[in-house]
């Protein structure tokens, strides 16, 4: 291996130590019996490295075509870290859905819990939660004082989360996960202090959000166009336009709505609304399960057969990913999500649903593109692939490399991609492909509007408050009047969207970057190109950058 790779290895070894949750997160054992450094030197450190890893990037010269791959994927990774924590962002992140309380709460889900040694290491864990959330609390206070704080909306809404996982008659996270283990003595007495302690420190967390950090917090949570760019960039790893993008969100949707339109007629008949096509297949029994266990165990057949389907003909999947878990996770925020395997594949490939509380009822039509994009051939095949490579990529690609413009644009263009091969040819199954397009469509236009205060087009094809600029009102509005999803889980979208600006548009901005690299390639080829070749060859490339990642493909 040539020195990039050299170096890239290194700082994945270097990364862990000071991220012992991501390493976790990233399946890289060793590290499970630790916590990272929250506080203000803990961030610093990290940003250190990168700064060493982008200096010692510089200077290295490919020696392959593979490296010069790795380097662009690399430099572009990191160069854009260092700048969000040099704009006060990385240390002052707080959303409903991503900072690192979230990440502390949910590496429990991953962490092995069978034999002794593992749940000691549950047990140290969950002993060092206090001290971790103290660093937290000094680091989100010092970049307050430096003028970095999240909107007050999303530390309200982030504190009635810690109310949730630490109430005896909500999801009770710690005191449940204690519950479940297998252990006697003085280990089963130190996981019940362990768990008592983390309940007390999250549950004071929240107070410490309402209370100290409040007061700080911007009162408009409307990004503004500089940290907004700053913000899509990250997401994308590609520089778009933000106005085009903008309005191509109201032609796509409108496109989208037409189709659905067409499709609803086939489910009702002629004439039909989509609200019509959604209520007969809402009433449809054949398409109903019920309670959530049963939900899961239809999950789980359905990845296992679109992955035993697929296999071997419209891809070679490798026998390590040739498994998926489906699962059930332990607290009601609400939402589905992927988490990868463990490097050694001891730990797999989990698709979750957090079902909100309440929810005991499910409709199959809505979910079996979910299924896709969650497991084969969206997330599990792409991450789970990635991970086997060893022989195309360094370690940095195979477990830390991740740009949710690339990954999730990729679980969307498998939606689209099952709908070509034929797998929703059930009219109702395609409604639900095309209304979770239409709902990545629509959080483009309100993500972007909101965030940047545009004013909302007097031509809009839906004729919706033409000539106003957005506020978070009108962006639930409009959710509302577009997105079939429940009020319940759509509150918490519309919350995920004012907190976490410029990453929600990466799911379609992203497909609509991976269907332009197809028709690249199309061009390039002609009559040579192969749509398997094509799939094989962009998923050997890892994760990387948008921007990175066409570079890469017009060379192949």
């Amino acid at each position: 291996m040539g020195r990039i790779n050299d170096l890239a290895d290194r700082y994945v070894d270097d990364w862990a130590a000071l991220n012992p949750t991501g390493a976790t997160f990233a399946g890289i054992a060793g590290y499970d019996d630790r916590l990272d450094d929250l506080s203000p030197d803990g961030f610093a450190a990290q940003a250190e490295l990168s700064r060493r890893a982008l200096a010692d990037l510089t200077a290295a010269v490919p020696e392959s075509e593979p490296e010069r791959v790795a380097k662009e994927a690399m430099t572009e990774r990191l160069g854009l870290e260092l700048e969000r924590y040099d704009a006060g962002e990385t240390a002052s992140e707080l959303n409903v859905i991503s900072s690192a309380l979230h990440g502390l709460r949910m590496v429990f889900d991953l962490m092995p819990t069978e034999g002794e040694a593992a749940v000691a290491n549950i047990a140290a864990r969950l002993g060092q939660f206090p001290r971790a959330l103290d660093q937290y609390k000094v680091t989100l206070l010092a970049a307050a004082d430096a003028g970095h704080a999240s909107p007050r909306a999303q530390m309200i809404e982030v504190a009635k989360q810690c109310d949730t996982w630490t109430d005896p008659d909500g999801d009770n996270f710690f005191h449940g996960l204690v519950e479940q283990l297998e252990a006697d003595g003085t280990l089963a007495a130190e996981l019940r202090r362990g768990a008592a302690a983390a309940t007390a420190a999250t549950a004071e967390f929240g107070a410490f959000l309402r209370d100290d950090l409040a007061p700080h917090g911007r009162e408009k949570q409307a990004a503004g166009r500089d940290r907004y760019q700053l913000a899509s960039r990250y997401f994308l790893g590609a520089r778009i336009d933000l106005d085009e993008t903008y309005a191509w969100g109201f032609a796509e949707l409108a496109r989208l709505e037409a189709e659905m339109r067409a499709v609803a007629a086939r489910v009702v008949g002629p004439g039909a609304s989509i609200d019509d096509a959604v209520a007969a297949l809402d009433a449809d029994p054949s398409r109903q399960i019920q309670g959530k266990e049963a939900f899961r165990d239809w999950m789980q057949a359905l990845a296992d057969k679109a992955l035993a389907d697929l296999h071997g003909t419209h891809f070679d999947i490798p026998e390590q990913v040739r498994r998926i878990e489906c699962c059930l996770a332990p607290t009601s925020d609400g939402g589905i999500y992927y988490t990868a395997p463990s490097e050694d594949f001891s730990r797999p490939g989990r698709m979750w649903w957090a079902v909100p509380q309440g929810i005991n009822e499910f409709s199959t039509w809505r979910e079996v593109t979910t299924v896709y994009h969650e497991g084969v051939p969206g997330h599990h095949l792409q991450v789970a692939q990635t991970l086997v490579r060893a022989e195309l990529l360094n370690r940095w690609q195979r477990v830390l490399s991740w740009s949710s413009g690339h990954g999730e644009g990729w679980a969307l263009y498998a939606e689209r991609l099952m709908d070509d091969l034929g797998y929703l040819e059930d009219p109702g199954d395609k409604l639900g492909m095309l209304d979770g397009q239409a709902f990545r469509a629509a959080r483009v236009i309100v993500d972007i509007g909101m965030h940047l205060e545009l004013e909302i087009p007097r031509d809009n094809p839906f004729g919706f408050h033409p000539g106003e600029r957005w506020t978070p009102e009108l962006g639930w509005e409009f959710l509302r009047a577009h997105c079939r999803v429940p009020d319940e889980n759509l509150r918490f979208e519309l919350n995920r969207y004012l907190g976490w600006p410029g990453q929600a548009p990466a799911y379609k901005v992203g497909e609509r970057i991976w269907l332009g690299a197809r028709d690249d390639a199309k061009a390039r080829k002609g009559a040579s190109f192969d749509l398997k070749e094509f799939h094989r060859d962009a998923l050997n490339l890892g994760s990387l950058g948008l921007d990175p990642f066409k570079a890469a493909m017009a060379r192949l």
